[in-house]
C-alpha cells in the first residue's frame, strides 16, 4: 500500500513538473507577446523566401518589432475571377506579420506611412542564412506603391526587392547586355586599332611628332649644359633680395598712408565733406521751388512793366506836345519879347530905308 502511495506521487510530481515546462516553453515561444495588442499587416514578396518561418523576427532598423505569423501563397489566399489571366500579382508570396502596437510608439497610420516611403524587404541574418522581414523607409520616387487586384484582408505595406535580388538582377542584367555584345567583332577591332597604333609609331605622323619631341628635349638638354647655372643662380637671389626690399618699402608706404587715411584731419575733412554734401542736397531739393518762385516774379514783374508801358504811352505823347509848345513859346520870345510881354505887335518897317 505505501509502495503504491510512493508510484502515486512520483507519477504527480511528474505530472506538475512537466505542466510547468510546457507552460515555461510557450511563454518563451511567445516572448511575452501577450503583453499589450498586436497589428497584424500583410505583403506580397516576388522573390523566394527560402529561410523565413512563421515566428521569424519584424526588424525596423535592427529594432526586433514583431513576429511573422504565416507564410503562403497569394494564389491560394486570392483567388482569381474566372477569366482573368494568371498576372505576376497572383504568383508572389503571402506573408503576413504581427507588430507590437507599444514598440512602435507615436507613428503615423499605415496608409500615411505608405505614402512617406515605408516598405517591407526580405532581409538574411549574418552568414546563417536566417532570414527575416525589415521595415524601412525609402524614396517613394524610386519604388512605388504597386497597386493589386484583390481588397487585401489586412493592412498592406508594399514589399520592395532585397539586397540580394537587387545584386542579383543587375548581374543578370550585365550577363544579358555581355551577350548581345559581338566579343569576335570587338576582337576583331581591337586588332585593328593595335596594327594601326604600329603603324602610326613606325612612319606615320605620331613617330614624327615623337622624333621631334626628343630633338627638342636633346636642345633644351644642350641649352641646360652650356649655360652658367651659379651666376644666374646669383642673379636670380640677387633679384629676390631687391623684390623683398621693395616689398618692404612698399609696406611701409602702405602703413604711412593707412596712419594719413586714418588720421583726424583727413577725419574731418570727409565730416565736413559729408555736411557739405548734406548741405548741397538740401539745396538741390529746394532748387526747383526757388526756381518755379523765380518764374511767377518774372512773370509778375513781366505784367507790372506791361501795365507802365500802357500808362506812360500817353504821359508820354502829352509831354512831347508839351515840349513842342515850349519849344515854340521859347522861340516867340526869342524873337520878339515885346509881344510875348505887352502883346503889341512890333513896327512895321519903314519904305524906303
Amino acid at each position: 500500500m505505501a509502495g503504491s502511495r510512493g508510484l502515486y506521487l512520483r507519477v504527480g510530481l511528474l505530472v506538475v513538473v512537466g505542466l510547468a515546462l510546457a507552460l515555461g516553453f510557450v511563454l518563451f515561444l511567445t516572448a511575452n507577446r501577450l503583453r499589450g495588442t498586436a497589428l497584424v499587416f500583410e505583403t506580397y514578396i516576388r522573390e523566394s523566401v527560402q529561410g523565413l518561418e512563421a515566428g521569424s523576427s519584424v526588424r525596423y532598423r535592427g529594432v526586433a518589432i514583431g513576429r511573422v505569423v504565416s507564410i503562403g501563397l497569394v494564389s491560394a489566399e486570392y483567388r482569381r475571377p474566372e477569366g482573368e489571366p494568371f498576372v505576376g500579382a497572383f504568383q508572389r508570396v503571402l506573408v503576413r506579420f504581427a507588430v507590437e502596437e507599444r514598440r512602435l510608439g507615436d507613428v503615423p497610420s499605415v496608409q500615411e506611412a505608405v505614402k512617406l516611403g515605408l516598405r517591407v524587404r526580405l532581409a538574411t541574418q549574418g552568414l546563417t542564412g536566417v532570414s527575416y522581414i525589415e521595415l524601412d523607409f525609402v524614396s517613394p520616387e524610386r519604388f512605388p506603391v504597386e497597386e493589386v487586384p484583390w481588397v487585401p484582408d489586412f493592412p498592406y505595406v508594399p514589399a520592395i526587392p532585397s539586397t540580394v535580388a537587387q545584386v542579383q538582377t543587375a548581374a543578370e542584367t550585365l550577363l544579358q547586355r555581355l551577350q548581345e555584345v559581338d566579343l569576335p567583332q570587338l576582337v576583331a577591332n581591337f586588332g585593328g586599332l593595335l596594327g594601326d597604333l604600329r603603324g602610326e609609331l613606325r612612319d606615320g605622323e605620331l613617330s614624327q611628332m615623337l622624333r621631334g619631341a626628343i630633338a627638342v628635349l636633346e636642345s633644351a638638354q644642350r641649352a641646360v649644359d652650356g649655360a652658367e647655372v651659379p651666376r644666374v643662380s646669383a642673379e636670380l637671389r640677387g633679384l629676390i633680395a631687391d623684390l623683398a626690399a621693395t616689398s618692404g618699402e612698399a609696406r611701409q608706404a602702405v602703413a604711412e598712408l593707412r596712419a594719413v587715411l586714418t588720421g583726424r584731419e583727413v577725419r574731418q575733412t570727409i565730416g565736413n565733406l559729408a555736411a557739405a554734401s548734406g548741405d548741397l542736397r538740401g539745396a538741390a531739393q529746394r532748387l526747383p521751388q526757388s526756381a518755379a518762385s523765380a518764374e511767377q516774379g518774372l512773370r509778375a514783374a513781366r505784367g507790372v512793366a506791361v501795365d507802365v508801358q500802357a500808362e506812360l504811352g500817353p504821359l508820354l505823347r502829352d509831354l512831347r506836345a508839351t515840349l513842342a509848345n515850349l519849344r515854340e513859346t521859347t522861340e516867340a520870345l526869342r524873337r520878339s519879347p515885346s509881344q510875348a510881354l505887352f502883346g503889341a505887335p512890333p513896327p512895321a518897317p519903314r519904305e524906303g530905308r
